[in-house]
């Protein structure tokens, strides 16, 4: 579907995660969920994934004269930054810790964030603080906080809110 469906300078990707249809070899079982992840870093691309998977379950379902329901339940949406306060923040990170220690752009990271929810409504910027170099990233069992994060982040917060509201003031 991905190859057939979406441009390949997009990221795309649908991963059957779950199968269960009975439990006898000589028994047609009444059921057969699919369970199915889809993740991408468009919302156009999410759109048109959800068309493809919504036709090719119908379609296969009335090939095999059995019905085929679909559930789509759309997760996180798509975490976009705006470019103004993306500048914004980068700006003020290189003036903390200087340029070499400020990754930008950072490339895009598979994973979902409710702040995309927010940057639906208005403009904004998420941020990461890094945890060191060749240290574990979040959600993996060696990961352990960096505490010297806790004052850079502190003074980094402080800032972004003392260049924003001298902004305001010019």
């Amino acid at each position: 579907m991905v190859s057939r469906n979406i441009d390949p300078n997009e990221a795309a990707v649908v991963t059957v995660g779950a199968f269960r249809s009975g439990h006898a070899a000589n028994v047609i079982p009444k059921d057969a969920p699919l369970e199915m992840s889809v993740c991408s870093f468009s919302p156009k691309v999410r759109e048109t994934l959800e068309q493809r998977i919504r036709a090719l379950i119908a379609s296969q379902g009335e090939a095999y004269g059995v019905t085929a329901e679909t559930e789509f339940i759309r997760g996180y949406p798509v975490l976009i930054n705006s470019a103004a306060e993306t500048e914004f923040a980068r700006q003020v990170a290189k003036e903390l810790v200087g340029p070499e220690h400020v990754i930008s752009p950072f490339p895009p990271i598979a994973g979902s964030e409710d702040f995309a929810y927010y940057l639906q409504k208005v403009p904004g910027c998420f941020v990461r603080l890094g945890n060191g170099e060749g240290r574990p990233m979040l959600h993996n069992a060696r990961y352990d906080f960096n505490d010297d994060n806790l004052t850079i982040g502190a003074a980094f917060w402080t800032r972004i809110v003392e260049r924003f509201l001298a902004k305001d003031r010019a």
